[in-house]
């Protein structure tokens, strides 16, 4: 996983982990990868992973088996997808609504890019 410079890198790595929840890649009570195996698979410390699976447990979107690893809790989907929802539209919304502005972008050619988007399907991923 290429990281940006712009945001602290467990915030990444939940955001890696909250997007493979929203794309079903991980289900109810589906492990999620060791501390160690992910840190290694993503080149990061230990301690950067256990941060972001700290938080993601803190939010109970993951919990924790003793001995065994962390897991998916039950209503991980519907919190994910709430919270991601309301960050979207009080945060990046509005962001976009002026970049829509001041380009004199309307929603008619909104849409067209927008259908264009979907075609491409999983090629507009930013994170894999």
């Amino acid at each position: 996983m290429k990281f940006k410079n712009d945001r602290p890198i467990y915030i990444q790595i939940e955001k890696f982990i909250r997007e493979n929840i929203l794309k079903g890649k991980w289900g109810s009570d589906d492990r999620v990868p060791s501390i160690r195996e992910l840190a290694v698979d993503m080149e990061v410390n230990p301690n950067t992973v256990m941060r972001a699976y700290s938080e993601l447990q803190d939010q109970d979107i993951i919990y924790n088996k003793r001995g065994i690893g962390y897991f998916i809790n039950e209503n991980a989907r519907k919190k994910v997808m709430q919270q991601s929802k309301k960050n979207f539209l009080q945060k990046q919304l509005p962001q976009v609504f002026n970049q829509m502005e001041l380009l004199n972008i309307n929603f008619n050619e909104l849409e067209e890019y927008y259908r264009e988007y979907e075609t491409k399907g999983e090629d507009n991923e930013t994170i894999k």
